[in-house]
């Protein structure tokens, strides 16, 4: 029904940057609460950033003031800007999107609560 698809993940140094996409396709309302997750190696799958319908934002301890999500409505696409990156920050990130229409902070923040899903884009990041 809905599409989540992953890009721009890479190798990078510790402080440096990558931006992360996520194009949507199908039924989706761009209403929808679209997250960021991450899930490193024998961790559990977290989320990093949410953006709700009204574009407010909101983000985990350790990405906030370094992440930034924002959305694309009229080209259905997600994105992070991650600077300053650190060793702890590798894992897969995936795109998500639950059926809700709510602010940043009402959006859902276990992943279970996602009904749709990117396939993950690997993000690595060295010291």
């Amino acid at each position: 029904q809905v599409q989540l698809a992953e890009s721009g993940g890479g190798s990078v140094q510790s402080g440096g940057s990558l931006r992360l996409s996520c194009a949507a396709s199908g039924n989706m309302d761009s209403r929808y609460c679209m997250s960021w997750f991450r899930q490193a190696p024998e961790k559990e799958r977290e989320r990093v950033a949410v953006i709700g319908s009204d574009g407010s934002t909101d983000y985990s301890d350790s990405a906030k003031g370094r992440f930034t999500i924002s959305r694309d409505n009229t080209k259905n696409t997600l994105n992070l800007q991650m600077n300053s990156l650190k060793p702890e920050d590798a894992a897969i990130y995936y795109c998500a999107a639950a059926r809700y229409i709510s602010s940043g902070y009402d959006c859902p923040w276990r992943a279970r609560e996602y009904h749709y899903w990117g396939q993950g884009t690997q993000v690595t990041v060295s010291s």
